[in-house]
């Protein structure tokens, strides 16, 4: 008999310095919405998960940690296998404090100030923060065009490819023909691939996941995969995140900088604690917990074939960020962004956030009676205006 899991009642995140809902004011100037914005959910965490957690501060103690031990390595091998057919060599695992740190480190290392770095858009805007913030360049090619992808590769000062699989925000899930044709393309024109795959475990029925590393031998030799259970199991308070990098004199580069420039030699033992139960035991529950939020998806598509019809929107291959292309009726965005926050008192995030006007994301890894209020909202938003 499989366990049930209550992802209906509401847990009140107001007062726990959450960045989405206490955070709110930040972004939109206004506070007290309902949001649907950053990308964590509202759903607590694993059984399994908080009762290691619990288990492991009972101890009491909380000195520095040792992650290259064989109950985290095992248990991330356990999970590959289990989760998604693949055999990954534990030799080749890094750690980070998150997977933007590990992205940062991995650009300091391949790329130089001004180098290029290749991406897909519409973008995830921690990859444009990152990217520029380091001065390095940030080109984008629209998912899905390979001719535009193989144009930019081969510029002399493209040297590296990041791939977001499963891509945010769009949800879309890489085939292994995809993936094969993107490492071949990089192998070509040599840049390195960093492939960041925290979305990996929200896929979709019917759509698989595809690690790097299984594709790693028709690509360039430097390459990383980079990830965190925190957005599966939605723990990324508790930061941590692990990487494998496929070169061993790159990831004897990036374990010294981590261990000397960087001091962040010791994760953080809660982290590592909660990786270990959720991959170890949180199956069921995700699997739960994708369940649900396919069932939120659902809910938005049929709200929006009713409502807004012309909009022909379908859920994404995985994940919980519901991406909507509301060109076809052309509201103005920053009318839209108007009518949702003073009339219909709702946060949801403008397209323009990750380079793609015309477009929002709204959240739906939360209870379902969340998730019908913001696509009614939304609805009546775009209504208003068109």
């Amino acid at each position: 008999m499989r366990p049930s899991y209550d992802f209906d009642t509401v847990v009140d995140r107001r007062g726990t310095w959450s960045v989405q809902w206490d955070g709110v004011a930040d972004r939109f100037g206004v506070d007290g919405l309902l949001p649907f914005t950053i990308s964590d959910m509202d759903l607590a965490t694993a059984p399994e998960v908080l009762a290691a957690l619990r288990a492991r501060i009972d101890h009491g103690v909380f000195g520095y940690t040792d992650w290259q031990q064989d109950d985290f390595r095992s248990a991330i091998a356990h999970w590959y296998a289990t989760r998604h057919g693949t055999t990954v060599d534990t030799g080749q695992l890094v750690y980070g404090p998150s997977v933007l740190n590990q992205l940062s480190q991995l650009l300091r290392m391949w790329t130089g100030a001004g180098d290029a770095v290749v991406t897909h858009t519409p973008t995830y805007d921690g990859f444009r923060k990152a990217v520029l913030g380091l001065g390095r360049e940030l080109r984008g090619v629209p998912v899905g065009d390979d001719a535009a992808l193989e144009r930019e590769l081969a510029r002399p000062d493209a040297k590296v490819l990041l791939l977001c699989s499963p891509h945010n925000p769009t949800g879309r899930v890489w085939t292994t023909d995809e993936l094969v044709r993107t490492a071949e393309l990089a192998a070509r024109h040599g840049v390195r691939v960093i492939s960041d795959e925290i979305h990996a475990d929200f896929a979709h029925d019917g759509h698989h996941h595809v690690p790097w590393p299984r594709v790693a031998d028709r690509g360039p030799e430097s390459w990383a995969l980079i990830t965190s259970g925190s957005k599966a199991f939605n723990f990324p308070g508790l930061t941590g995140s692990y990487g494998l990098i496929g070169d061993p004199a790159d990831r004897a580069e990036y374990l010294r900088r981590m261990a000397t420039a960087e001091g962040l030699e010791s994760p953080a033992v809660l982290s590592l604690t909660a990786h270990i139960a959720a991959y170890r035991e949180g199956g069921p529950w995700l699997d739960a917990a994708r369940a649900y939020i396919a069932g939120n998806l659902a809910l938005v598509e049929d709200r929006l074939r009713a409502a807004l019809p012309e909009l022909g929107w379908r859920p994404p291959q995985a994940g919980y960020l519901a991406w909507i292309d509301l060109r076809p009726l052309g509201p103005d965005d920053d009318a839209l962004q108007r009518e949702l926050i003073e009339r219909e008192r709702v946060a949801v995030m403008p397209g323009r956030v990750y380079g793609a006007d015309g477009f929002v994301r709204l959240n739906v890894g939360c209870p379902r009676a969340k998730a019908e209020a913001g696509v009614d909202a939304l609805v009546r938003a775009v209504r208003a205006l068109t």
